[in-house]
């Protein structure tokens, strides 16, 4: 929990500010203090009094506001807590901490604090892609700062895309995660999850039965070890985890695209049962029964994000792969860690038989450079956190 934890909030003007009134209400439920400061953006969209009645605390907006300031100057607003979050985290708000800008009281109280800062950012897909506002994400990765999100999905502007602000729940989970360090703090990770649907037609597709249990276990582990992590899962049945910067996709070129624009990580841990192959030209329109007979289906090799990674010039430090087999499990995931160039290989056996694929238990062998490791039958959730752990050494 939170107790004792003080949370300066700063709320940055956007639609996205709205959600800061149920973080406020999870920060105290959590036994945190929080301190709001609203930037003049900011008050378009939630009220002061809303504000100050959910935090149970004065609300600050303006640098040089007399009274505020004879009882609290901004410098010392700027220390006088543990943790300082940026939510939303706006395209401006970002350019001005990267700026080192300080013409209001958020900006100023963001240069001016000792204090660790987590921003959540919000804004429009095109914004958020603009290579300015990549170019700012970067600076402040390199001087500290935590990110969360954001998530894909629908803008309140009608658009469709990376962009917005993780939900109260998963910027809860990244503040625990932050007060109660782990091995991983500080550390960027990869993790793709779930199985990839290559279309046929608008109605049909290719798939396998992955229910993309033991990714969203394994994103739960390492975030619970203090990484920052970056989860870009297929069409899954297991929600994902919270906390996690959250990147869905469809398509096996689509999940390559977000795991290089992930770039630079630490390690890349990759859980997700990526089709091998698709249509080679997806039929337009739903393919009918006719008297032309069976339609015959070019197929076409999908990307091999594994050792694309790998071979990568960005290649991270630690490469894991996975590999579901159904016979000489042990043999085959060997040779596939040497064919990939990864470093190690998480192989388990998919026979129906097992009941694995889709069910809620795992039984793995852990294949390095130094041989095979013969894990026995546990929870997904707990090979998740034998894994974790052993990421953990190998990144500390």
């Amino acid at each position: 929990m939170l107790a004792h934890t003080r949370v300066t909030l700063i709320i940055g003007g956007g639609i996205a500010a709205y959600k800061c009134l149920d973080l406020i209400r999870q920060l105290r439920a959590a036994g945190a203090s929080v301190t709001p400061v609203l930037t003049r953006a900011a008050t378009q969209f939630v009220t002061p009094m809303s504000v100050a009645a959910l935090a149970g605390s004065q609300v600050y907006q303006d640098l040089f506001d007399l009274k505020d300031e004879a009882e609290m100057g901004h410098i010392q607003l700027s220390r006088a807590s543990d943790l300082i979050v940026v939510a939303p985290a706006t395209a401006d708000l970002m350019a001005k901490m990267v700026g080192g800008h300080a013409d209001d009281l958020a900006s100023t109280l963001l240069l001016a604090t000792d204090k660790p800062v987590l921003i959540a950012p919000a804004m429009n897909v095109r914004m958020w892609q603009h290579p300015a506002t990549q170019r700012n994400l970067a600076q402040l990765r390199a001087d500290g700062v935590q990110v969360i999100g954001p998530n894909s999905g629908d803008m309140a502007c009608g658009e469709y895309g990376p962009g917005r602000m993780s939900e109260p729940a998963e910027i809860l989970a990244a503040i625990k995660a932050h007060s109660t360090p782990g091995p991983l703090t500080g550390k960027r990770v990869l993790v793709t999850s779930g199985p990839t649907h290559e279309p046929i037609d608008p109605v049909r597709y290719i798939a396998n039965r992955s229910s993309g249990a033991q990714g969203t276990a394994i994103g739960r582990a390492l975030r619970d070890l203090g990484a920052e992590v970056i989860f870009v899962t297929g069409p899954a049945t297991v929600p994902p985890p919270e906390g996690v910067t959250l990147h869905p996709v469809e398509t096996a070129r689509e999940m390559l695209d977000a795991c290089l624009a992930a770039l630079p990580v630490d390690a890349a841990i990759m859980a997700a049962a990526v089709a091998d192959w698709r249509v080679a030209t997806d039929f337009i329109q739903k393919i009918k029964k006719g008297p032309q007979g069976i339609p015959k289906l070019d197929l076409s090799e999908n990307p091999d994000i594994l050792a694309t990674l790998s071979s990568h010039a960005q290649r991270p430090r630690l490469v894991v792969g996975f590999a579901a087999e159904t016979e000489n499990v042990i043999a085959h995931a060997t040779a596939k860690r040497a064919r990939k160039g990864c470093d190690w290989i998480v192989a388990n056996d998919v026979s129906p038989a097992t009941g694995i694929m889709g069910g809620a238990e795992n039984a793995v062998h852990l294949i390095t450079a130094e041989g095979s490791e013969d894990w026995p039958r546990l929870l997904k959730t707990e090979v998740a956190t034998r894994l974790a752990t052993r990421i953990a050494e190998a990144l500390t």
